[in-house]
Order: C-alpha cells, then sequence, then structure tokens
C-alpha cells in the first residue's frame, strides 16, 4: 500500500512538472529575440496551439505606444485576414525627412486556424526601431474557436521568474562598430601571399635543380657504361 503511494505521488510529481513546463514554454514570441537599435526588421510573432481539443482563429498583437514604429507592414498569410490599427501621435516624428503624426498600435490576425499539434508564424517588417532602449514589449492576446482568450500580457520583471502568460519581448542590441583593422589584415595578407610566392618559387628552383642533377648522373653513367663496353667489343 505504502509503495503504491509513493508510485502515485512521483507521478502526480512528474506529470506537475510536465504541466508547468508546457505552460513556461509553448507561448507567444518574437522570432529572432533581438534585432538591432535605430534600424528595420523583419519579425516573426510564432504562435503555439496549446489546447488539444480547440483551434487558435485569431491573433491581436499590441504595439507599444510609448514606442511608436512609423512603419509596420504585415506578409500576406493564406487564409488570415489582417486589420492594421493606428492612433494619432502626442507629439510628430520625423522620419526621412518628413513629418509622421501617427503610428501604428495594434495588428490583427483573424479568420485562419491553427490546428493542435501545430504553430503558425505571423512576418511583420518594423521600423525605425528606438534606439534608446534595450527592448521592446508586445502584448498579445490569442483566442481559440471555443471562445477561449489567452492574455500574453505579463511583463518580466528583472531578476524574478517568467510569469505564466508572458508578453512576446523583443530584445534591442547595438549595432556592432566597424572593423578598423582591415587595412592592416590586407596588408598582413598579402605579406604573407608574397612570402608564400617567394617560399614557393624557391621550392621550384631547388626541386628543378636536383631533378637536372640526377638527370646528369644518369646520363653520365650511361656513357661510361657505354664506354666499357665499346673496350670490350674492341679486346
Amino acid at each position: 500500500m505504502k509503495t503504491s503511494r509513493v508510485s502515485f505521488a512521483a507521478a502526480l510529481a512528474a506529470g506537475s512538472v510536465l504541466v508547468l513546463s508546457g505552460t513556461a514554454f509553448a507561448h507567444v514570441s518574437v522570432q529572432p529575440g533581438d534585432a538591432v537599435k535605430g534600424g528595420y526588421a523583419t519579425i516573426n510573432f510564432k504562435v503555439p496551439n496549446e489546447r488539444d481539443n480547440a483551434s487558435t482563429t485569431q491573433l491581436e498583437v499590441n504595439f507599444p505606444v510609448d514606442q511608436p514604429l512609423t512603419s509596420v507592414m504585415p506578409q500576406d498569410i493564406p487564409g488570415w485576414t489582417v486589420t492594421i490599427e493606428k492612433s494619432k501621435l502626442d507629439k510628430p516624428l520625423t522620419v526621412h525627412g518628413k513629418q509622421v503624426n501617427e503610428a501604428v498600435t495594434k495588428v490583427t490576425w483573424s479568420g485562419g486556424k491553427i490546428e493542435p499539434g501545430k504553430f503558425q508564424q505571423f512576418p511583420v517588417s518594423v521600423g525605425k526601431l528606438p534606439d534608446n532602449a534595450d527592448q521592446m514589449v508586445f502584448k498579445a492576446i490569442q483566442t481559440y474557436d471555443n471562445n477561449e482568450v489567452v492574455r500574453w500580457i505579463e511583463e518580466t520583471k528583472a531578476g524574478a521568474a517568467e510569469p505564466q502568460n508572458p508578453a512576446p519581448v523583443l530584445k534591442l542590441t547595438a549595432a556592432k562598430a566597424a572593423d578598423d583593422h582591415h587595412g592592416d589584415g590586407d596588408k598582413n595578407a598579402a605579406a604573407k601571399d608574397d612570402k608564400g610566392h617567394g617560399e614557393a618559387a624557391k621550392s621550384s628552383s631547388d626541386t628543378t635543380a636536383r631533378a637536372l642533377g640526377v638527370a646528369g648522373i644518369v646520363i653520365g653513367l650511361g656513357g661510361v657504361a657505354f664506354g666499357v663496353a665499346s673496350r670490350r667489343r674492341a679486346s
């Protein structure tokens, strides 16, 4: 009886770990998870279907209003309809010399279906990304065909564990500095190349000289043998 209770407890614990792991990892996310500050990028909102008895039929992604993006262009996905909502900016932005008074605040995909055990990616070209922040948080709402709604809107706090329904996060990284040592590298490469050619030429010359020396020895030995044979005939 005691053994049965222990086995049941172990099975329950293992099941709990699996459930918690699924909740922690199978959530709406941004792929890739990082982009360069101040630039443009194509990102994908990856949406896995977490239910065994329902399909995902809508995804709503809210863009941060305090980090307005003047360019948001979703890619067409067969079977899905995309709706873009914009809002007026409290402070207009200047992009490529033009003043922009509004920015995208929400993108919604609907009409399609993500069946159980599958996922869908929703590509979007975005920019210009902020150059004064380390990340962007996109709060997403996933709707199933059984009217269940899952809100991926919880922000992860520094030093804290990931929440149950984390919001998709795009990390922003600084642009890589240009390599200032290209010239030196080219010079070094040229020097190595010249050295290599010199050594190759020297090696070739040595090989030729050796070959000629061997050939001379062979010819000399042939002449000696011919002379000896001639003398024998004369005798």
